[in-house]
């Protein structure tokens, strides 16, 4: 009978399903409920030590429609990480594992580029008695001129420096949350976990312009008129999550055996936490999902990730985790292995015709002509 329980970094989680940090991780309430739901862990949204400089307006969101308006494909976002005072997440943070002692719970947390903040920030969250951080390094929008988020996660030098600085001080495992907003995502994370990290988590939004309002001729989020490149999620960015994932996975397996990877990206069922565990991921988080289906959508995506291992005969999620890595190669060994396979096919069909008046056979006589004909 397969499971979904899991142990990753010494974390139990009874399933692989992770409240990406945002909205769906906004305060005590929305965390019990999803808790109550069943999923594996909450990442609780992103925290720093002075809330009074985060500002969110309205509206915030953009969406983009499937052609016959039915479908949500594509969400921007240009909110900001919590405007709610740390004080009040250090209460909630010990309340919620007083209600739930035995769920993991997951602070996302974010600071400018001061070690004394950062290490201020670890050490009173973990105090409050969080399981595991996430710390922030790619948010695309917001607080740049403080060169948090996205703007410290593409620097590959402070990325190190800071993961150095959370080791130093941290008592638990921490994710580096990776940003999509970068050539080669390889080089972040080979610095994320060169400074200590525990893991991965990957992606975070990709940077967008949602549309633009051909009526108004105001691009969209329109606020007072105007708004700011946020960003993009929801199930039209899973082919790059599923590409960048895998690039992560492999540079995990080659170069830091044994790390984790958190995976991210448009999964809104069961057969996508498939695809991402297939490329390299231990947990599959989601959040816009949530708030297009609510936190009830975790009973099915089980079911249906269940269903996919009894298929194929998987007991548990690391029998198939990273199991389709081996697939990805180069395009000239793509060239090199079709030639191949031509090769013996022709050598293949050269071999069944007829070389010597000997090898004629009267009940394949029309097939064997046929094989000699041009």
């Amino acid at each position: 009978m397969p499971t979904l329980a899991t142990i990753v970094d010494g974390l139990k989680l009874p399933n692989p399903f992770v409240i990406g940090s945002g909205p769906p991780g906004t305060n005590l309430n929305v965390i019990a409920k999803a808790f109550q739901e069943g999923w594996g862990a909450v990442i609780a949204k992103t925290v720093s030590l002075d809330a009074s400089k985060v500002v969110n307006v309205t509206p915030r969101y953009g969406k983009l429609h499937s052609s016959d308006g039915k479908e949500v494909i594509g969400w921007e976002n240009i909110e900001l990480i919590s405007d709610r005072p740390f004080k009040i997440w250090e209460e909630e943070f010990k309340k919620c594992k007083d209600m739930f002692p035995d769920r993991i719970l997951i602070a996302s947390i974010m600071e400018e580029y001061s070690k004394d903040r950062w290490v201020e920030l670890v050490e009173r969250s973990q105090a409050c008695g969080v399981d595991a951080f996430e710390l922030n390094f790619s948010c695309p929008h917001g607080l740049p001129e403080r060169k948090m988020g996205a703007a410290m996660g593409q620097d590959p030098d402070i990325l190190e420096e800071v993961c150095s600085w959370v080791k130093g001080a941290a008592k638990k495992p921490f994710w580096a949350k990776m940003t999509p907003n970068i050539t080669h995502i390889e080089d972040p994370s080979r610095a994320a976990l060169r400074g200590g990290a525990t893991g991965l988590a990957a992606i975070n939004t990709i940077r967008s312009v949602v549309g633009v309002n051909l009526e108004t001729l105001r691009p969209e989020p329109s606020v007072e008129g105007y708004t700011t490149p946020g960003g993009y999620s929801s199930r039209a960015v899973k082919p790059i999550a599923l590409r960048m994932v895998m690039e992560v996975a492999q540079l995990i397996r080659k170069e830091f055996p044994g790390r984790s990877l958190s995976a991210i990206g448009g999964v809104e069922n069961g057969r996508d936490a498939a695809e991402f565990i297939l490329l390299g991921g231990d947990t599959v988080q989601v959040c816009t999902g949530v708030m297009k289906f609510g936190y009830e959508m975790v009973k099915p995506m089980c079911e249906e990730l269940l269903a996919f291992m009894e298929k194929h005969k998987f007991e548990t999620l690391a029998d198939f985790k990273g199991k389709s890595l081996d697939y990805f190669t180069t395009h000239a060994d793509l060239v090199k292995r079709q030639t191949e396979r031509k090769a013996a096919q022709k050598a293949a069909a050269a071999s069944k015709m007829v070389q010597a008046d000997g090898e004629w056979s009267g009940s394949d006589f029309v097939k064997q002509s046929n094989a000699l004909s041009r």
